[in-house]
């Protein structure tokens, strides 16, 4: 992979901290159950993975668009639970990256000892539209009275923008597509069972052009969740673990493009690298956020993977499947996989872990040693208003 070093970081690592135990609950595209639910199972399995009782987890943080009125203090109370570090991160696609970033952070100042970061939505008939009617004030006041329905609207302008600038063509984001469908079909957890072509792309019916049916993410009920912990505790308790190597978030950066064109990961790449002491050229298996395929191309560019304009001629260039170059979402991503409300921000975290610890079953990179993960959410009308990225370390890095 393309990319240049970078300067020695300033900030604080995160030497001695370590994620562990990746769980996933089973995707389902309707649910009758609650998002309370969901999240139920992740602290479950969470337990069952390390072995211990999900009281012995001192720090819960917790991501969901399904939980209303409830917050993480309410579901310490329904599961049992009593940590001395609680959060709640209402933040989307960029809610995992955070949870993670805090998480960690706590650990290494001795808040907590075991941090559980769990996401989980349900999906009833009509959790969607109700979702999106009460994402945000600016939604409410100066999206939806105009007639602008939703996020495909908002990323239909982002897309068409972003090809204008930089030449993109439908048959480059075609290609992400087709690469994401090919590996979901080697996960068991996908819920997108077909292949797909990029003919069959290309004709699909239009959703807001230039967005078409296969750009969208399905919206579906599942969880997604992990443990932090410092690296002794996990040795202790036999887990295999996931280093973390640096991190980076950023919120309403570059204001003044008049459209989207990049996000928060080109303001703060070169810490992320630096504070890992790597670069670009070293990374294995890369997990974008992937509600739609023009902000993968974006991150490409933004990430370091390639200068800014250059996306889709990267796109050309690889392959992006699980024995191709570039390997990247491996699970499917959110497209193939679909996306679980707020959990479609833990899902390339997750699978990221699974690849750098070397437990991702049929998905397994081989020799994948450090991995990328990102996130992005809080989307307005004519941009994300939030990023972060993670790198993560197998034991042998």
């Amino acid at each position: 992979m393309n990319g240049t070093g970078a300067a020695k970081s300033k900030r604080q690592s995160y030497d001695g901290v370590v994620a562990t135990v990746p769980v996933t609950v089973p995707y389902q595209r309707y649910s009758i159950e609650s998002g309370q639910w969901w999240i139920g199972r992740a602290l479950r399995a969470l337990a069952d993975g390390a072995g211990i009782s999900h009281r012995d987890f001192d720090g819960f943080s917790v991501a969901s668009f399904s939980i209303a009125p409830d917050s993480a203090v309410g579901l310490t109370q329904h599961f049992g639970l009593s940590p001395r570090w609680l959060d709640t991160i209402p933040m989307g696609g960029v809610s995992g990256i955070l949870s993670l970033r805090r998480a960690a952070r706590a650990v290494q100042a001795g808040d907590a000892d075991i941090v559980a970061c769990v996401a989980g939505d349900t999906n009833h008939v009509d959790t969607f539209r109700k979702t999106l009617s009460n994402f945000s004030r600016f939604a409410q006041d100066a999206v939806y009275p105009y007639g602008a329905g939703g996020p495909n609207a908002s990323f239909a302008l982002i897309a068409r923008n972003y090809m204008k600038q930089f030449g993109a063509r439908r048959e480059d984001f075609g290609k992400l597509c087709v690469a994401q469908r090919d590996n979901a079909l080697r996960n068991p957890h996908a819920l997108m069972k077909k292949p797909l072509t990029l003919d069959q792309y290309l004709a699909a019916r239009p959703i807001a052009e230039p967005i078409h049916l296969f750009d969208c993410v399905m919206p579906c009920a599942g969880a997604e969740a992990f443990l932090v912990m410092r690296e002794e505790t996990a040795r202790a308790l036999a887990l295999p673990a996931a280093k973390i190597l640096s991190t980076i978030e950023r919120h309403n950066a570059f204001a003044e493009d008049p459209i989207q064109v990049r996000g928060g990961w080109a303001q703060d790449a070169g810490e992320l690298y630096a504070m890992a002491g790597i670069a670009p050229a070293d990374i294995d298996v890369v997990q974008t956020y992937d509600d739609y395929p023009v902000i993968s191309m974006m991150q490409f560019e933004d990430l370091g993977f390639c200068e800014k304009g250059e996306g889709p001629d990267f796109v050309r260039k690889h392959s992006f499947t699980i024995n191709g170059s570039f390997p990247h979402n491996t699970s499917g991503g959110q497209l193939s996989v679909g996306q679980a409300g707020a959990a479609g921000g833990h899902l390339g975290i997750v699978e990221c872990m699974r690849q750098v610890i070397k437990i991702a079953g049929p998905t397994q990179i081989d020799g994948a040693r450090i991995g990328l993960a990102s996130g992005f959410g809080m989307i307005n009308y004519d941009r994300g208003l939030s990023a972060g990225a993670v790198i993560f370390a197998g034991d042998r890095a």
